[in-house]
């Protein structure tokens, strides 16, 4: 039995129960590229919470806002505690009764707010994942809709690991800006309404140290970014150029040019290498910073506590409350801080790969756009001029006319537009002047999958994908049966060569098909043609 049959079927029914098996308010919603996509992180972030997950973050958020909270007043409970038991000393009480409810109540203080943490991260469960996973799927159908200009610009190993890394981005921002702000947010506020109790010069100077300190922390966070977009730049482009030697590795042992691409990948690994060295240099200052801010906010609480007590404005454990306290928001504050770099550094990477997928589709269906019903198969090609984006021109006022039924070789010199035709047929490139009709259509004004659902289409390099047989042949038409498939594949003489291996239509054929030979790849592909013309309706 084929090995990979097993692991496909455990695949198949976790995805059956990821999508259909939930409860309807669970599952993934399909999407499509019409839906519009945000091209700005907030605004991106935004859109996934309000489409899907308002409810869940709003709890989520008041969860964490409620745990802060009565983590906060710890400090003094614990500061009443050590008065109360300082009092019982002083006047020789040897039992737990003055001093025994402070501990109840600190330990309720102390292990409450843990639980109310469990709780929002059990909501969070419901959420962070199927976010990450709808980010990458809202990207991921808005790149499908892009033409084919735009992935022949692009690397394809880019373009998916931008995708990849925008779901994790999104994710970490909404961490960052549910958990870590609110949680410091929360702690100022009741942490300078404690120490304005013992004080207001208390409160003035945290707020003052917190907006001095936050507004510095930014900065510098701004020009980390700068530094982790330079170095995220670099790995990108190295990845790229790494997976095109991979891709063309037979093509490297050729001609013999192993050395060659060792030399040409170092010079991208050099310049990755730099530009993390330099982020890294940049952390250890920002990093220093933070500590010595830390230093300078605990010991300007504590000093003046000491001194308040010395002269006897403050009891010990009023004292303690301030060291607590100020020794909790500054570890908070840190936290943020470190934060802070990761959300500038998420929010630089998710700016990067928004920008890079969401650009405008250069060919979009018209607001008053029609399916194509193909019933001869009449092609006219009227006036037609086209010119690529680099300006070179390849028709001029080209008028052809292709009768149903009729079959057409198009012969001419390499650039001579033969692959621009079909191109322009597909509307996969779209004149400057002139139109393309089929059966009296005009295709610019009829859908654009509905175009090429009507043509089936052999390349001279034909794509297939890194799954089974089976699953190419019927790619058309996904619901086949197996009695089309093997029809599809008799009619194109890959019968034969498909049983004659061990999994037989099971069988793997590789990335780009590389277990098949060029020819037995392009007999998959004209059985993958035969297969929608086989399909209902086919012309």
């Amino acid at each position: 039995m084929n090995a990979e049959a097993p692991r496909r079927a455990r695949k198949e029914r976790f995805a059956g129960g990821l999508l259909t098996q939930e409860p309807e308010s669970e599952a993934l919603p399909e999407v499509n590229a019409a839906i519009g996509v945000p091209s700005t992180p907030f605004a991106f972030v935004g859109f996934l919470v309000k489409r899907h997950y308002r409810a869940r973050v709003a709890v989520f958020v008041a969860l964490v806002a409620l745990a802060t909270a009565i983590e906060a007043t710890s400090s003094y409970v614990l500061g009443r505690m050590i008065n109360a038991l300082t009092e019982a000393v002083k006047a020789g009480v040897h039992d737990w009764a003055p001093v025994a409810g402070y501990v109840a109540l600190f330990a309720a203080v102390w292990y409450l707010p843990a639980l109310i943490v469990r709780s929002a991260e059990a909501v969070d469960i419901y959420a962070s994942p199927r976010m990450r996973a709808l980010a990458q799927k809202y990207l991921f159908s808005y790149l499908l809709g892009h033409s084919p200009r735009y992935f022949q610009e692009n690397f394809a190993g880019k373009l998916g690991q931008k995708i990849k890394q925008a779901g994790q981005a999104s994710v970490s921002l909404l961490s960052i800006l549910a958990f870590d702000t609110v949680r410091i947010v929360v702690l100022l506020i009741v942490g300078g309404i404690l120490l304005a109790l013992q004080h207001a010069f208390y409160a003035a100077l945290l707020f003052a140290w917190a907006a001095i300190y936050l507004s510095v922390v930014s900065w510098l966070a701004r020009r980390c970014v700068v530094l982790s977009k330079a170095f995220s730049d670099e790995v990108s482009t190295s990845t790229g150029r790494i997976i095109d030697a991979i891709t063309n590795a037979d093509l490297v042992r050729a001609f013999a040019r192993a050395a060659f691409e060792r030399r040409f990948i170092a010079r991208y690994l050099a310049d990755e290498m730099n530009a993390s060295q330099s982020l890294r240099w940049f952390l250890i200052v920002m990093r220093l910073f933070m500590s010595t801010a830390m230093l300078a906010l605990l010991m300007g609480l504590v000093g003046l506590a000491i001194g308040d007590t010395l002269a006897g404005r403050m009891s010990i454990g009023e004292f303690t409350m301030v060291f607590f306290l100020g020794t909790m928001i500054a570890r908070s504050v840190q936290e943020l801080s470190y934060r802070m770099l990761d959300f500038f550094e998420q929010l630089g990477t998710l700016a990067e790969a928004l920008e890079l997928v969401t650009q405008p589709h250069e060919i979009q269906d018209k607001p008053e756009a029609m399916p194509m019903r193909v019933t001869r198969g009449d092609i006219r090609f009227e006036n037609i001029s086209f010119s690529h984006a680099d300006g070179h021109p390849v028709f001029q006022n080209l008028n052809l006319h292709i009768k149903a039924g009729e079959k057409v070789g198009l012969v001419g010199k390499s650039g001579a537009g033969k692959s621009t035709l079909v191109k322009l047929l597909r509307r996969q490139f779209e004149p400057q002047t002139g139109r393309v009709l089929i059966d009296g259509q005009d295709v610019a004004l009829t859908t654009w999958d509905s175009v090429n659902e009507a043509i089936a289409e052999v390349q001279q390099m034909p794509g297939v994908f890194h799954r089974p047989v089976r699953d190419n042949i019927r790619y058309a038409q996904p619901d086949a049966d197996e009695t089309v498939v093997v029809a599809a594949a008799r009619d194109a003489h890959a019968h034969d060569f498909i049983t004659g291996r061990e999994a037989g239509y099971d069988t793997i054929v590789g990335e780009q098909g590389i277990k098949l030979s060029g020819g037995e790849r392009q007999r998959v592909a004209i059985a993958r043609a035969g297969e929608r013309c086989q399909g209902p309706g086919a012309r």
